[in-house]
């Protein structure tokens, strides 16, 4: 990427980065490389890449096949459940085309069962996930990690060793290092760059299909933006806002332009979409690959967990770091955990670290843009 291009084409670029994706698929099948379709953070990249297969975010953003799903689901279902079965089941998204395989995790009651009907289209493997983040959790999840393994194994007729499975861990962790150092210029201030570019650029990586080369696009990004920030402070001080919650691309992402057309800044995401998926490394000293990476993955903090401490945990730290005014918790209609769990964190915001917080139920329509600005509008008017 060339620095001499100017920071708004060069967020665009990211911002396509799923679109172009879609090509390099293609090519990749092609190619006889296999392609695992996911959904959720807790997957253990380390052994799709291990076994040198490409690993995709599935399409799950956008109330474009929720109709279609509706036929055979409920109505009153969480959207990026509907979302992600429409598309498989009207063949619209060209990741879930050219995907061999597609990999679940048992977060919530809604996805494990999506996940059987899932099935009547494509090759469908389910991890076990745990409720909880104890000892006895974490050896179900090391044993479904390594089960994982031979699934992929037996499919492919691959052999996966322990040194491919370490080397993968580096080059996924100098992936999380490269993209934590990017969204980290959120604590500049004033702001380097609007709350809208720092998404477009992490939700665009989750597209590039050349891990190795995430590090250098981002240090040549990073070096673009701080030369640009020394030399010329284009944004005035404004409230700084965390986002919390459920994942917000691609429709959702609506909430973050709310806050930022109504007079504040996003300055961190804490939820899966950004920090939650890569704020912890593997452990590379760990002579036990799959203890390793069972303890990195079922640290995230997911609303499916309970105790939850590990977001309230990284809420702690995010909120100190990027010296926030206050947090909004966005949640998907009928995401249940999500929704019960707004109390604790209302309490832990208000309480622990006084400041302000609010709560935004939403879904992938357009419906509820105009609410939306008028909440904005009015919280950011308080701070």
């Amino acid at each position: 990427m060339e620095l001499q291009k100017r920071l708004p084409e060069i967020f665009e670029e990211f911002a396509e980065g799923r679109r172009n994706a879609f090509i390099k698929a293609k090519e990749l099948k092609d190619k006889d490389i296999p392609l695992i379709g996911v959904f959720c953070t807790y997957f253990p990249q380390e052994i799709a890449l291990a076994m040198g297969a490409a690993t995709v975010s599935l399409c799950a953003t956008s109330d474009e096949t929720i109709a279609d799903a509706e036929q055979d689901l409920p109505r009153n279902l969480c959207p990026l459940i509907k979302s992600s079965y429409g598309f498989a089941k009207t063949d619209k998204c060209p990741f879930f085309f050219f995907s061999d395989l597609i990999v679940g995790e048992t977060t919530c009651d809604g996805k494990k069962k999506m996940y059987e009907y899932l099935s009547d289209f494509k090759p469908v493997h389910v991890m076990e996930l745990p409720n909880s983040q104890s000892e006895v959790g974490l050896q179900l999840w090391k044993h479904e990690i390594i089960k994982l393994k031979s699934t992929l194994e037996e499919m492919f007729d691959a052999e996966i060793s322990e040194d491919d499975i370490r080397k993968a861990i580096t080059i996924k962790n100098n992936e999380r290092k490269a993209l934590k150092k990017f969204y980290e210029l959120g604590k500049k201030e004033p702001v380097a760059m609007l709350g809208q570019d720092i998404f477009k650029v992490i939700n665009g990586t989750t597209f590039s299909f050349d891990k190795e080369q995430i590090p250098k696009q981002m240090d040549e990004l990073i070096e673009k933006i701080n030369s640009e920030y020394e030399t010329e402070k284009k944004y005035e001080a404004k409230p700084r806002i965390l986002i919390t919650g459920c994942p917000i691309g691609g429709a959702a992402e609506k909430v973050i332009k709310a806050i930022e057309d109504n007079g504040a800044y996003v300055v961190a995401f804490e939820n899966c979409s950004v920090a939650k998926a890569v704020d912890e490394l593997v452990d590379e000293e760990n002579p036990d690959v799959y203890d390793a990476l069972s303890r990195k993955y079922l640290s995230i903090g997911c609303s499916c967990m309970t105790p939850n401490h590990n977001r309230i945990k990284l809420l702690n730290k995010m909120i100190d770091d990027y010296r926030v005014d206050a947090v909004i918790d966005v949640i998907l209609t009928a995401c249940h955990t999500y929704s019960v769990e707004t109390l604790s964190i209302k309490r832990f915001v208000n309480n622990e670290k006084n400041i302000p917080y609010m709560s935004v139920e939403t879904d992938f329509s357009t419906n509820d843009i105009g609410q939306l600005n008028t909440r904005m509008a009015a919280f950011i008017e308080m701070l």
